[in-house]
């Protein structure tokens, strides 16, 4: 075979190669069903009786007992507005209860926001709410010593209600 028939036959194999690849993407492109999006995995919502060891992890609920969870935000004028009912629950069971703070904030924004309401709180983490289930700020948690939620609290407080959070985790 000469040198030019060798070249039309490289040539001939090239362009149907490419006219199959074109073929093949034309046919996914136009004709298969597009993949759906992936769809982020959508966390439970909290709730009592939800296990909150391995959405919160480096707590230590056993050696804490009962631990309430401070779901807050720095950015968010309800839980501006109720400093001062966590002050007071820092003062009435304050030694009974272990405090944590939740934020989205990184934790240096999050112990500045703290230390500006004067709440000192026995551990700060930074979180996705979302991932802990928590879907609107404020939430408080009252979570045992097995990391399960057994009371719950969602929204600012109201004085009426104070008094029954308070009794609430007094006891036990």
């Amino acid at each position: 075979m000469s040198l030019p028939g060798k070249i039309e036959t490289i040539a001939n194999i090239a362009t149907i190669g490419v006219a199959a690849l074109l073929s093949a993407v034309l046919v996914k492109v136009y004709f298969l069903p597009a993949p759906s999006p992936r769809t982020p995995r959508i966390a439970t919502a909290a709730a009592v009786g939800l296990d909150l060891k391995d959405r919160l992890p480096g707590i230590d609920w056993d050696k804490n007992g009962r631990t309430l969870v401070l779901a807050i935000s720095t950015t968010c004028h309800f839980c501006k507005e109720s400093e001062p009912f966590y002050r007071r629950l820092q003062q009435e069971v304050g030694k009974r209860v272990k405090m944590v703070a939740v934020l989205p904030q990184p934790v240096t924004e999050a112990e500045q926001y703290l230390n500006g309401a004067g709440l000192h709180v026995d551990g700060i983490r930074q979180a996705s709410l979302y991932n802990i289930g928590v879907r609107g700020t404020p939430t408080m948690l009252l979570v045992n010593s097995s990391g399960v939620i057994t009371m719950m609290w969602t929204g600012e407080i109201q004085s009426g209600e104070q008094d029954q959070v308070v009794s609430v985790l007094k006891k036990g």
